[in-house]
């Protein structure tokens, strides 16, 4: 095993040269290819070799992805409600990045028919006015056309679609390659790519916990050409034991990151003839069953350590400034993987030891949530849930518990002033 790790890590090193040189001044569109030589496949922009080393990102720090070593981002639409996709080019472009950049495709599971020639219709025209409008952007990579059309889906009449969107593009804009993303991989959405959307350049799979068997995964389904991992990350909540009342147990930032770096180097690093690359999620902080599952920051902007991993993994080396980690978390001296139930006229008594490789001074803040209950699948919105308490302490701390019984989160925030977080919760249930 340490062998295998060493000739990974070399690779990793020596695929740092892969950055493209993308100068600020450049206002030519970049020529983004797939080449195929025997059974290896490579993405080339402007004529030299390009492995994606990225992060998916909506609204998180470009500058930072720069900094720590990417050289490209995904996004999902094109109109974030935030900043119009040529503003995040621009950003992209200021720091070296490259952008694949998402087309949103209206999914079966929200309602939208594919039977519906005319709303078909309308959609294609849309996404035709954007791909003319950002074509010819220096920064662009390519076209991710839809966001995991396969999820729930009863047929797969979108990827028919998906192949018009893309015939469609590369009548219009010759410079990019397309893609579509997929939640997992299965042989029944393979057969039918297969036979009904051959004109997109690569697939994309997104996996998460069950990524550790991507490479058996894809054989099962049947695929044997050129894929990139388009999100991968945290152990899906989905995937995680949890509680008896059903809350799903979230790692620990320090379980994450060491998660990270092993998925990296055995499911995607280790096949070199046809993984495109990769974008880990989520280069940015997000209300997905918590507030901390699948964000790399924290609501505030801290860095968590699934940052210093991925910056590890595509430097080679850590950041000079380490983030903080826990090594142990307990409420009332048990661990979140006990069902914690408090009576409600017991205290919380709360711990954790947390360590910081760069000796930085440590402060703790906890917090108590109630266990979400808005809940939606697929990344779609949720709201996050109220909180009951936070304050600032030392690492111990006495709390009073909630007022009203019911599914709860204690939450610890460790920060060491420079940037930098280490985040873990426990579930419990307040009993009458």
């Amino acid at each position: 095993m340490r062998s295998i790790y060493w000739s990974l890590l070399v690779l990793l090193v020596l695929s740092s040269a892969c950055r493209n040189h993308l100068r600020k001044d450049d206002k030519s569109p970049s020529k983004v290819e797939l080449i195929q030589d025997k059974d290896k496949y490579q993405l080339l922009v402007n004529g030299k070799p390009f492995y994606v080393k990225g992060a998916g990102l909506e609204f998180g720090n470009i500058d930072a992805l720069g900094i720590h070593g990417a050289n490209s981002f995904r996004t999902w639409r094109t109109e974030n409600g935030k900043e119009d996709a040529k503003v995040i080019l621009d950003k992209a472009q200021k720091n070296g990045l490259m952008v694949l950049m998402g087309l949103e495709v209206g999914r079966e599971r929200h309602g939208y028919n594919y039977d519906d020639t005319v709303w078909v219709k309308k959609q294609f025209e849309y996404l035709k006015s954007e791909v003319l409008r950002l074509k010819d952007h220096p920064a662009l990579l390519g076209w991710a056309i839809g966001n995991e059309l396969n999820l729930q889906t009863e047929s797969f009449k979108v990827y028919d679609a998906v192949n018009d969107i893309s015939k469609m593009i590369h009548q219009i804009d010759p410079n990019h390659v397309t893609t579509t993303t997929l939640a997992g991989i299965g042989k029944k959405e393979i057969d039918y790519i297969k036979q009904h959307c051959t004109d997109i350049d690569f697939i994309s799979i997104q996996m998460y916990g069950d990524i550790v068997n991507l490479q058996q995964r894809i054989a099962d389904a049947g695929w044997n050409g050129p894929y990139m991992v388009t999100e991968w990350g945290s152990t899906g909540h989905w995937e995680m034991p949890a509680t008896e009342w059903g809350s799903p147990i979230e790692p620990t930032s320090k379980e994450k990151a060491h998660a990270f770096i092993d998925r990296y180097l055995l499911a995607i690093k280790v096949d070199t003839n046809r993984c495109l690359g990769s974008y880990v999620f989520l280069w940015g902080q997000k209300q997905e069953r918590t507030p901390t599952w699948y964000g790399m920051f924290t609501e505030n902007g801290e860095e968590t350590e699934t940052v210093d991993a991925m910056h590890y993994l595509w430097n080679g080396k850590w950041p000079e400034n380490r983030c903080p980690e826990i090594d142990s978390f307990t409420l009332n001296n048990k661990s979140a993987y006990e069902s914690i139930k408090i009576k409600h006229n017991n205290k919380l008594f709360a711990s954790v030891i947390a360590k910081d490789t760069d000796k930085d001074t440590l402060s703790y803040k906890w917090e108590i949530l109630h266990e979400s209950t808005d809940l939606s699948l697929g990344g779609d919105y949720e709201s996050k849930p109220d909180s009951v308490l936070s304050l600032y302490a030392g690492s111990d701390v006495t709390l009073n518990p909630p007022k009203i019984p019911g599914a709860y989160r204690l939450f610890i925030y460790v920060y060491d002033k420079k940037g930098h977080a280490a985040t873990a919760n426990i579930p419990f249930y307040l009993e009458q």
